[in-house]
């Protein structure tokens, strides 16, 4: 099921949109509550991986790619005793700050825009800040879709958790 994100997730960076309002971080949350535990890593990796041939390189690749993989991480252990809205908002929310903490420390230890100090680390994540915003928003509205269109499609449709591979949806 989280395979079927992954055009969702490559197309959606590729297209205008406010910086780091993106479906990455959701994607990775929806993978590990219902895909199995191989697609919850890779799929998100794999939108990353086709977007950023188009975008290009940049240093803080191995700690983006990193975030995703944390947040997969903790979003298995999260849902692992189902799905609820409250477990997808606080996974929404770690969501965007593991990304914030971990590619904001990439970007200063790599030493390409702040001095290498504490001064420059703590420089660093307060110019990250206005970006903060629009990752939890994103985070916050593409976790909503996506488990909520589970929802409403494993209401009115019958999907089930045994035909995706994952857990299945409490209300």
């Amino acid at each position: 099921m989280s395979y079927l994100l992954i055009p969702v997730g490559a197309i959606a960076r590729l297209l205008p949109h406010l910086p780091n309002f993106t479906p990455i971080g959701g994607m990775a949350l929806f993978g590990a509550a219902h895909g199995s535990r191989r697609s919850a890593f890779i799929a998100p990796l794999v939108a990353l991986a086709i977007s950023d041939f188009f975008i290009g390189p940049h240093v803080t690749m191995p700690f983006v790619y990193a975030s995703f993989i944390l947040i997969a991480m903790v979003g298995r252990v999260l849902f692992r005793s189902g799905v609820t809205t409250t477990r997808v908002v606080v996974g929404s929310l770690a969501s965007s700050m593991i990304l914030f903490i971990v590619s904001n420390f990439g970007e200063w230890a790599m030493g390409t825009l702040y001095p290498p100090t504490l001064q420059g680390l703590i420089l660093c994540y307060t110019m990250a800040l206005p970006y903060l915003f629009n990752t939890t928003a994103g985070d916050l509205f593409y976790a909503g879709v996506f488990f909520g269109g589970y929802a409403l499609a494993n209401h009115y449709g019958g999907i089930t958790a045994q035909a995706t591979g994952g857990h299945q949806a409490t209300p």
